[in-house]
C-alpha cells in the first residue's frame, strides 16, 4: 500500500499511475484526521489505483468559508499531483455528513469533478448540531447559526451548484440523515441527474480504521461492518465508473 503523506491540510495516498482521483470531505470531528478516522474506505478505494486527498479541518461556525478553503487547498494539492504522475482524470468529489455540504458549497459549483457522492448528508441547524450551544445561547442572550443557515444552504445548491451527476447515499439504520430535502433540492434544477440509493448501515458506516483487523487478525473483524464497507467501495467504484462515461 502506498503510504499516507501530509500535505498542508491535506492528506494523500499516491499511487504510482493514478487512473482517477477522490476528494474526500468528512464530518465533523471525524474530518481532523481523515487518514485515520476514514482509513478503510480510502485504502480501498486506492487500491483500484485512485489517487485520494483527503481534507483534514475541524468544523467552523463559517462553512462558505470553509468550503471555500477546502476547494483551494484541492486545487493546490491536484497541482501539486499532476505534476508529478501527468493528468489525472476522472476526478470524484466524496463527502460524509457535513463534508458533503461543505462540496456542495465549493466556490466551482462541482464543475471541476464528474460528480459527487454525498453520504449521510445532514444540514442541521448550529443548536441541533451542538448540544453546548443550545443551552448556553438563550442563558447570554445571543442567536448563533451556521454560514450559510440550513435554509440558505439549500437556496444556494439550487441556484449556484452545477454539478448534475450526484449519488445521494442514506443508510437504513441512520438518524441523522438528511438525503431526503437534498435530493428535492437538486430536483429542482435543470437537467439534473442526481440518484438517492440505500444502504445498510448507520451514520458511521463509512467512517472505520479496521483496527481490530489490523491488530487481531481477520478473525477479530466485524464481518457484518466489514460486508457494509465492501458494498460501500463497490458503489462508489461503480458510479465513478459511470459518470466518467
Amino acid at each position: 500500500m502506498t503510504r499516507w503523506r501530509r500535505l498542508d491540510s491535506i492528506w494523500a495516498l499516491w499511487p504510482t499511475q493514478p487512473i482517477g482521483l477522490v476528494e474526500m470531505v468528512g464530518g465533523s470531528y471525524l474530518a481532523a484526521s481523515p487518514q485515520l478516522s476514514y482509513r478503510r474506505l480510502l485504502e480501498a478505494l486506492a487500491d483500484h489505483n485512485l489517487a485520494i486527498h483527503a481534507w483534514g479541518y475541524v468544523p467552523g461556525l463559517d462553512h462558505q468559508a470553509q468550503a471555500t478553503e477546502a476547494w483551494r487547498d484541492f486545487r493546490r494539492c491536484r497541482q501539486q499531483l499532476e505534476a508529478r504522475v501527468g493528468a489525472v482524470s476522472p476526478s470524484l468529489r466524496l463527502g460524509h455528513s457535513l463534508g458533503c455540504k461543505l462540496h456542495l458549497l465549493a466556490p466551482d459549483g462541482g464543475r471541476n469533478s464528474c460528480s459527487l457522492v454525498a453520504l449521510s448528508f445532514n444540514n442541521f441547524t448550529a443548536d441541533r448540531s451542538i448540544p453546548m450551544l443550545r443551552q448556553l445561547a438563550p442563558k447570554l442572550g445571543i442567536h448563533t447559526e451556521y454560514s450559510p443557515s440550513p435554509n440558505e444552504t439549500l437556496r444556494l445548491i439550487r441556484e449556484q451548484y452545477h454539478q448534475p451527476h450526484n449519488l445521494l447515499v442514506r443508510f437504513g439504520e441512520d438518524n441523522l440523515d438528511q438525503s431526503d430535502s437534498l435530493l428535492q433540492c437538486l430536483k429542482q434544477r435543470v437537467d439534473d441527474d442526481s440518484q438517492q440509493l440505500q444502504l445498510a448501515g448507520d451514520h458511521l458506516t463509512p467512517a472505520s480504521m479496521g483496527l481490530r483487523q489490523n491488530l487481531l487478525g481477520d478473525w477479530a473483524d466485524d464481518a457484518g461492518r466489514a460486508r457494509r464497507m465492501q458494498r460501500l467501495v463497490e458503489t462508489i467504484l461503480r458510479w465513478l465508473k459511470t459518470s466518467a462515461t
